[in-house]
């Protein structure tokens, strides 16, 4: 599992690795019952609290992504992937649509709407 820490990233820290964790997780990298490291584990090697790493895994658990076992540590939680992507599209799909709405308001036209969310999105496909 690889995490990497932005100085520059304005999200706090223990946002940025819910969402590599997560992201991770709906690619397929990580897999149901995969472990994770211990919060210990993980807070060495990034360099940062262990508070931080708790309140990741925490964070994780409550949306179903993370599963913990006392004694045996953190692991993917066994769940429908076709579901918690269909989930994240609804969630996508409701900020766009915010962000749609504000733009027609904003006299933005959908061509520059379009070049503010390839930019945002790094250009990829």
């Amino acid at each position: 599992m690889d995490i990497v820490i932005s100085n520059s990233d304005p999200r706090p820290i223990y946002e940025q690795i819910t969402a590599q964790i997560k992201s991770q997780i709906l690619s397929g990298l990580l897999h149901a019952g995969d472990l994770l490291p211990s919060m210990r584990l993980l807070a060495r090697q990034l360099h940062i609290s262990v508070i931080t790493t708790r309140r990741a895994y925490s964070d994780l658990e409550a949306e179903g992504f993370l599963e913990t076992v006392a004694g045996k540590g953190c692991f993917v939680a066994q769940k429908d992937m076709k579901l918690v992507r269909a989930e994240q599209s609804r969630r996508v799909e409701e900020l766009l649509g915010r962000a749609a709405e504000l733009a027609r308001q904003s006299g933005i036209s959908l061509g520059e709407l379009h070049g503010v969310l390839d930019r945002l999105y790094g250009g990829n496909d």
